[in-house]
């Protein structure tokens, strides 16, 4: 009889054929979906090229156009170009400019509980959210996924977050993952699976789940793990994928290396400050910092809730004067649906820019980039030297509510303060 294993252990127990595995063990696993983006496919063409596939055998092998969405510059647009002429000979999915981030893309359309999903993107562990193995690697090791539909990996070790309570009002899933990084630090958890579970996750809608999975990798971990329950079925019907829900859960009685706990009321409004995840402060603690831009959107929170709730402190307000105010959806999908429940009127009024959906400001291409000294608040998930473009300017990560309620302040805010 094999021992009870952790969600981890036991996805990659599957993809390996295996009965069991155990923590450190290399096991050959069949991938289910591998991605590369606008930055990392060209790397990961040339790749496969040098093997010699002419076709990719992954059965989800998709290309997305979007950190440079639509093309700045002529060697993106190079760049952008290589990519489209693999899709089409290469069988390789294609999803160009208009349809928004990767990994959003990835959770609406691709991924599904149970799968292996790697990417040559850190935040493809997103996808984990779905009840699914999902790790971001180099564009080399991508590729040799992509050409031959398998990849190695070592069995990681699990932290167990324990969950329990409920937000109180004006505090989100961002609240909880930056204190959860301030707590084990940005290397605390390398190489690690976070799992998350317990009646807090169990009441929590897929987005806020999404937003966790998201940000497991800036405390180093190699991926972040949700159950996958009758919210995971719900969110799959509304896209028209219901057929791809199973569940899936740790087995009672799994091993892990550590246990966190958290209970949601004591969670509060957290911002993490230049120049890493894990420098984290409460926003009431940060009031008094002026801000010049603030970007609501990105892979972590661009979904339409995360645009209701800035939408709601907005809502019948304006930017401060010298406040730029930028909100950039995740896909095409959300941005639809947005502008048809009224949400990018809301936004104009606030004398938003609302552009296309995308990576857009967050990685510091275009759409955004911060002049020298300016300070940023953003809903992304980094916040490193130079990472929207401009290693003089500073950058602070909050909620898509405290980004809102500090576009209309001017400085950080607490956004229980407007609500």
């Amino acid at each position: 009889m094999t021992s009870p294993l952790t969600l981890a252990e036991k996805l990659l127990a599957a993809h390996a054929g295996l009965d069991t595995v155990v923590t450190g063990q290399i096991v050959v696993c069949d991938v289910d979906v591998a991605i590369a983006q606008d930055g990392t496919g060209p790397l990961a063409i040339q790749q496969i090229e040098e093997l010699g596939a002419g076709k990719v055998r992954a059965p989800e092998c998709v290309f997305f156009i979007d950190h440079a969405a639509p093309a700045p510059r002529s060697e993106l647009a190079n760049a952008q170009k290589t990519i489209r002429a693999f899709c089409a000979a290469s069988g390789a999915t294609l999803s160009d400019v208009e349809m928004g981030v990767c990994h959003q893309r990835v959770a609406e359309s691709y991924a599904k509980p149970g799968d292996l999903v790697i990417g040559a993107d850190s935040h493809t562990c997103m996808a984990g959210a779905l009840g699914a193995f999902a790790t971001g690697m180099g564009s080399t090791d991508v590729a040799v996924g992509m050409a031959s539909g398998k990849t190695w990996l070592r069995v990681p070790e699990t932290f167990r977050i324990e969950v329990e309570g409920a937000f109180a009002d004006g505090v989100e899933a961002k609240d909880l993952m930056l204190t959860l990084i301030g707590q084990l630090g940005a290397d605390g958890a390398t190489y690690k699976a976070l799992e998350f579970g317990g009646p807090g996750i169990d009441a929590m809608p897929m987005p806020g789940r999404l937003t966790l999975s998201n940000m497991a990798v800036e405390a180093g971990a190699k991926c972040g793990l949700m159950p996958s329950d009758e919210t995971t079925r719900a969110f799959l019907a509304t896209l028209g994928r219901e057929e791809a829900w199973r569940p899936l859960t740790a087995d009672a009685g799994a091993a892990y290396e550590r246990v966190v706990t958290f209970d949601l009321e004591s969670i509060v409004p957290t911002v993490a400050k230049p120049h890493t995840v894990d420098n984290t402060a409460t926003a009431a603690e940060l009031e008094g910092t002026k801000v010049d831009q603030v970007l609501i959107g990105t892979c972590t929170n661009g979904r339409l809730e995360d645009l209701r709730s800035a939408a709601r402190v907005l809502r019948g307000r304006r930017r401060a004067p010298g406040t730029r105010l930028i909100v950039t959806p995740a896909s095409q999908a959300t941005a639809r649906a947005a502008a048809a429940e009224g949400l990018f009127d809301v936004f104009w009024d606030a004398g938003a820019v609302i552009t296309n959906p995308g990576c857009g400001a967050c990685v510091g291409i275009h759409e955004g980039i911060l002049a020298d000294g300016e300070v940023c608040v953003s809903t992304a998930n980094r916040n490193f030297h130079g990472r929207m473009g401009n290693p003089e300017a500073f950058i602070y990560l909050g909620s898509p509510a405290t980004a809102a309620a500090s576009a209309v302040a001017g400085e950080i805010t607490d956004p229980r303060e407007l609500l």
